[in-house]
């Protein structure tokens, strides 16, 4: 059954978005080129409202019910509520964050199964105890990985298949471990990813906007709550793996504006995908390399999981061995940050 929970999802998400983007045209609801952005027509950016129609209609015809049925309903519609105030009207930074601390809060207060209580210390019988943090980690979780899937947001095509590849990944895990909510809902979300993704890809018909942007970030990150809490440390680190690239473009965007004494809510073109753009990569060859790199992490995730814990710190070192690599190719802090490229080149130079 969760297999046609995905099929009717994408259905739907090819029929509905061509609906929805006449809608953004008739309210206003676009895109202006600026300087800062890829595009240069003006473009309808309400496309996630038609994810979260789609994914909406999957959940009321096949999501068994369970304790967190409402509250993760009602999370994801204020998050929706806030996308499309913002891409109506450009909401301030404070606003925003205050639809998704309330989103969270809804999720975390009201919700059943999703708050990190503790996790085991590896190489120990012991565990971390969060207490009376654990609902505010648990916020500081959601609202993190809704805004990184946010900030990647910046080509065709990009976020939507860095998503795709996460909930995948997400219900694959989810069905291994028979946890139903986690693989209807995971797969939902990915048949109403994958439909917008066909008028979304290079070149888009249709933008998502920040209603699907941060719609997607809010359901992959209490997804992979729901899915992978209260366990060892090292497997908590799989969703981290598993979201890897929106996760350390956003840390390394903290470190290159922490450098460059700029405020941490400045906007840049220094993100993953317009470094790759620099070096001479086209708009749809970026966006696949990205989505090679997504694939990847979440492949290592998959072998982490599986691995013994030598294997998952084997893992965790190729992952960071790799991350520091992209770091440095592509400049992501800074295009004199080069440590182990200039130590390989002055190497060669030796011989």
């Amino acid at each position: 059954m969760e297999y046609r929970a995905l099929l009717v999802c994408f259905i739907a998400a090819i029929i509905v978005t061509p609906l929805v983007k006449k809608l953004a045209v008739y309210i206003g609801a676009t895109d202006k080129p600026d300087p800062r952005k890829v595009h240069k027509v003006l473009m309808p950016r309400l496309g996630g409202l038609a994810i979260f129609i789609s994914f909406v209609i999957g959940y009321f015809l096949f999501m068994p019910p369970t304790p967190i049925f409402w509250p993760v309903l009602f999370g994801a519609a204020i998050i929706i509520i806030t996308g499309i105030w913002d891409d109506l009207r450009e909401l301030s930074a404070k606003w925003k964050l205050a639809g998704q601390i309330l989103a969270a809060g809804v999720v975390v207060y009201a919700g059943e199964g999703v708050v990190v209580t503790f996790v085991n210390i590896p190489f120990t019988d012991s565990t971390l105890e969060f207490g009376m943090f654990s609902e505010i980690i648990t916020m500081i979780w959601i609202i993190a990985i809704t805004n990184a899937i946010n900030l990647i947001d910046g080509l065709d095509g990009l976020a939507a298949g860095v998503s795709s590849i996460a909930l995948l990944t997400i219900s694959g895990m989810a069905i291994t471990m028979g946890n139903v909510f986690v693989v209807f809902a995971g797969l939902m979300m990915l048949g109403s990813t994958v439909g917008f993704l066909i008028y979304n890809f290079y070149p888009a018909k249709i933008f998502m906007g920040d209603t699907g942007a941060l719609f997607l970030g809010f359901m992959i990150s209490v997804l992979s709550l729901l899915g992978f809490k209260n366990v060892t440390l090292f497997s908590f680190v799989i969703p981290v793996i598993i979201l890897g690239v929106p996760i350390s473009d956003t840390v390394f965007a903290i470190v290159r504006r922490k450098l460059q004494n700029r405020p941490m809510s400045a906007p840049d073109k220094s993100h993953l995908h317009h470094n790759l753009l620099n070096l001479g990569y086209s708009h749809p060859e970026t966006v696949l390399v990205i989505y090679t790199i997504s694939a990847l992490f979440s492949l290592a995730a998959v072998v982490f999981s599986q691995a013994t814990l030598y294997g998952a710190l084997l893992v965790i070192g190729f992952l960071i061995l790799m991350l520091e690599l992209l770091v440095e190719f592509t400049g992501l802090i800074g295009k004199d940050y080069r440590p182990i490229l200039n130590l390989f080149k002055n190497q060669r130079s030796k011989k």
